[in-house]
């Protein structure tokens, strides 16, 4: 399965990963590098949680488009 994972830097300079398909689904790591690396982990994860307890395994995601 390919998920969507957002990327960020904190005020510490740790980066932060996030999929937003997955509710609560967040890693890091001290290199961009092993921040996506870690989210596999934690996807993997939460999938399983997810099963286990009967919830879907993703809630839906949309893009829209916003004038600025």
């Amino acid at each position: 399965m390919r998920f969507n994972v957002t990327v960020d830097r904190d005020e510490d300079g740790m980066w932060i990963v996030e999929c937003p398909s997955i509710p609560g689904c967040v890693s890091q790591g001290q290199t961009k590098e092993e921040a996506l690396e870690n989210i596999k982990d934690a996807i993997f994860a939460c999938l399983q949680v997810r099963a286990e307890r009967g919830f879907p395994l993703t809630v839906e995601t949309h893009q829209v488009e916003v004038m600025a």
